[in-house]
């Protein structure tokens, strides 16, 4: 099989190009946004339901940002001080979701405090919306054939145009499926259960960082970086931080987390 098997591009109006790329970022956000106000209402707060698309601009400009600078610093940072201008060449490509990802906390944290809204409530309903939009945007790359895998003799084995003439692992589709709906469905489960806010979070931060730091095995290094410390990745690296992270969250979390509405109302039911 050989990559790609549509058109990256799905509508050309004379010099202006509608990617799939692109339409694969809407769709995310706009799922994103039927689950943050499902949650909300559903939590009956720490919102209105009716400012899911406030919260929702907060987000979408932190990951655009942070997808955006984490990438100029984590991946090709000599380049970009040779030519800074081209960090607005952001038709050219180059995003970051561990970048995107703190962009994201920051602007839910500056959210909360405008609004005067518990953080770790909202970064709940964030990181359950977030799968969604992973996995859309795994299937944009497929679509572009880029962030392919490693040279592989499985028959589901990918030709990719700038891979060479050997099949890879077509590890987009790898990610979509464990990024997306795998770790979609462990937080679905969590977000009902979980004793105190902020455990959706913390689940998502090593979900995430487990299922990427594993699939990475098999997914071509970035060329203007290669191998980095042990043998392991760019991605690699942020991962482990990112799983640490979210160990020590709910660690942190155990002994000084707010409990949810749900067991607080649990326990004041409970006669001493």
């Amino acid at each position: 099989m050989t990559c790609p098997f549509i058109d990256p591009v799905l509508v050309r109006l004379g010099p202006l190009e509608i990617r799939w790329y692109g339409v694969m970022y809407l769709l995310g956000f706009i799922a994103g946004y039927y689950v943050i106000k499902s949650e909300l209402r559903r939590k009956q707060g720490p919102i209105p339901a009716e400012n899911a698309d406030d919260l929702l601009f907060y987000l979408v400009v932190g990951l655009l940002l942070g997808g955006r600078i984490g990438y100029v610093l984590f991946y090709n940072l000599p380049a970009y001080i040779a030519a800074p201008w081209e960090i607005l060449y952001v038709w050219h490509g180059g995003m970051s979701f561990h970048g995107g990802l703190l962009g994201m906390i920051l602007a839910g944290v500056v959210f909360s405090r405008t609004r005067n809204a518990n953080f770790w409530s909202l970064a709940d309903i964030g990181a359950l919306a977030s799968p969604i939009g992973l996995m859309l945007g795994r299937i944009g790359n497929f679509i572009n054939c880029e962030l392919f895998g490693r040279v592989t003799d499985l028959p589901w084995g990918i030709v990719f145009p700038d891979g060479g003439n050997l099949p890879r692992h077509p590890s987009q589709l790898y990610e979509a499926f464990f990024e997306g709906p795998v770790l979609f469905l462990i937080l679905w489960i969590l977000r009902v259960r979980t004793a105190v806010h902020g455990q959706v979070l913390a689940a998502f931060l090593v979900g995430y960082g487990l299922a990427r730091f594993s699939i990475e095995f098999l997914r071509e290094p970035d060329p203007q970086l290669g191998y980095l410390f042990f043998g392991l990745t760019m991605g690699q690296l942020l991962c482990i931080g990112m799983m640490i992270a979210g160990a020590a969250l709910f660690t942190y979390l155990r002994y000084y987390g707010v409990p949810t509405e749900k067991r607080s109302d649990r326990t004041s039911r409970v006669k001493p």
